[in-house]
Formats: structure tokens, sequence, C-alpha cells
């Protein structure tokens, strides 16, 4: 439970009160469900690593395909993309399991389980899927109802105008302070709008495409999406754009001050610096 500041409390018209209760439970939950969901779907992956457009496999033209192959000096991973080839041992491909080289597409450190299990993987994955979407669903009905979304997520005419600036201000590690930081910046807007209305939801939507019970019952998904294979290349894709955000999103968190930042998201209240502060250095 948040402390609950007073004027008298030291540094307390510095705090601000920068995310609700129901917006730091939901990220939370969204973080270990993405997580196991990530590593028990690399498990799945393994389980045939290939990708491919249309309805069917196949296997002589894959989109991307994550190998092993042989070779004079031994095993080999191999990362084939739209015809492309690269070595990629020790991490796709081949990697080392119980100090030996095995073959691999993901290696067994990243995944769960870590050792060959489809069915465990799916049920991991099946779980924390289905914990994740009605976590996403109370987000959004308290977003809506709240305003949250229209009012701090949805970017005014004004500040996409300065959209080149805001990534020049990141470049240079130039962050908000003061009342500036009370408001999520043009790029935080459009990150996190990327990220609830669009790859989410196409996570969840293609991943029920390729049950072929929830095909039967809605087979305009498989239309919708090109096929069961196209399906399985997006949903792989926008997992991929997932990490990709993840990963940004922590760099930036660490380097705009990643105390004040968990702080913020742990118990709600953001220090906004100095008055009259106008950015982190």
């Amino acid at each position: 439970m948040a402390a609950v500041l007073t004027p008298d409390t030291p540094g307390a018209e510095r705090r601000y009160r920068r995310h609700a209760g129901l917006v730091r439970v939901t990220h939370w939950i969204n973080v270990v469900c993405f997580t196991l969901l990530l590593m028990s779907g690399l498990q799945i992956f393994n389980a045939h690593p290939a990708l491919y457009v249309g309805e069917r496999s196949d296997f002589d033209h894959p989109t991307l395909s994550i190998l092993a192959r042989p070779s004079e000096h031994g095993i080999v991973g191999e990362t084939v993309i739209l015809g492309h080839s690269f070595d990629t041992t020790g991490v796709l491909g081949a990697s080392r399991e119980a100090g030996q080289i095995s073959p691999r597409a993901f290696p067994s450190w990243i995944t769960i389980p870590s050792y060959q299990d489809l069915a465990t993987g799916r049920r991991w994955h099946f779980f924390f899927a289905w914990l994740l979407v009605p976590n996403g669903l109370a987000y959004l009905a308290w977003g809506f109802a709240s305003r949250h979304i229209g009012r701090d997520l949805l970017p005014r005419r004004a500040a996409l105008r300065h959209v080149g600036r805001e990534v020049l201000d990141h470049l240079r590690l130039r962050f908000p302070r003061g009342e500036a930081a009370k408001r999520y910046n043009v790029l935080q807007q459009l990150a996190y709008l990327l990220v609830v209305f669009g790859l989410f939801p196409l996570m969840v939507l293609t991943g029920l495409t390729m049950s072929p019970g929830i095909d039967s019952a809605v087979p305009q998904l498989l239309t919708l999406f090109g096929g069961r294979q196209t399906a399985r290349l997006i949903h792989f894709a926008a997992a991929s754009g997932l990490v990709l955000f993840v990963i940004v999103h922590l760099v930036m968190v660490l380097v705009s001050g990643v105390w004040n930042n968990l702080r913020s998201m742990i118990t709600g209240w953001y220090d906004l610096g100095k008055p009259g502060a106008t950015d982190a250095r």
C-alpha cells in the first residue's frame, strides 16, 4: 500500500501519483504472463522451428527457419530468413546443453521447460495466455471508464508535431522532469497504443487462429490471417515486436532513473525532481 504524503512530508511537493493501482497491478501481471508465454512459446517453436506463408507448410521454401546442419567441424546452427543464411551457432540452431553442442532452435536456458517437452510447454503457454486475456480486458475496461486511455495515451495533434524533437531528446538522454514528467511524452503514448491496441490483440487473435477448435467455430479468422501458417508467422512477428518494445522500455527505465521509475510502478509515487528542473541531466 502506498504511503500517504502530506504537505509536511519532506519532498512531498515533488512527489506525484503517476500510476493508478489497477495500472500497476495489471502491469506486473503482464510482466509475469508475457515472460512465461515467451519462454513456453519458444519451447513450442522448437518442435517445428520453421515459419511459412499460406495455408500449409512449404518445407522447401520456409520464410524463416532455425536449424542445425552437420559440417566438418561438427554441428552448425543456421538461421535462414527469406532465403538468406546466417551462421548462428551457439545461440540459434545449435547451442550448448550439458557441455555439448546440441541441435536446438532456441537454447534451453530461454525455454520452459528447459528440456525438450512440447506437451508441458503447451500447458504453460495456454494457462498464461488465458490469464493474460482477462488481465488485458480489465485494464481496457478501467482505461475507458476512467478516461485514462483518452486523457493520457492519445497524443494531441500539437504533440505529434514534436516527435522528431522527442526522438533527439531521448537519444541525448534528456528526459522530462518537473511538470512535464506528470504526463506521458508522445513517444511513450505511441508505443503504448501500438502495444495495447496492436501487438497484444494480434497475438491473441493469431493464437486463436492456430486452434482447430476455434477455426471450426470461427472460420473467418483463417480467412482474415490468410491461413494457419501465416497466422503462426504473424504470431511470431508480433511476439518479436513485443520483445523489442520490452528491451527499449527497460533501457529507457534504466537511463531515466531506475529507482524512481520502479518505485512509481510499485507505489504509484514518482519524484518530479527539484522545482524548475526540466530534464534529468
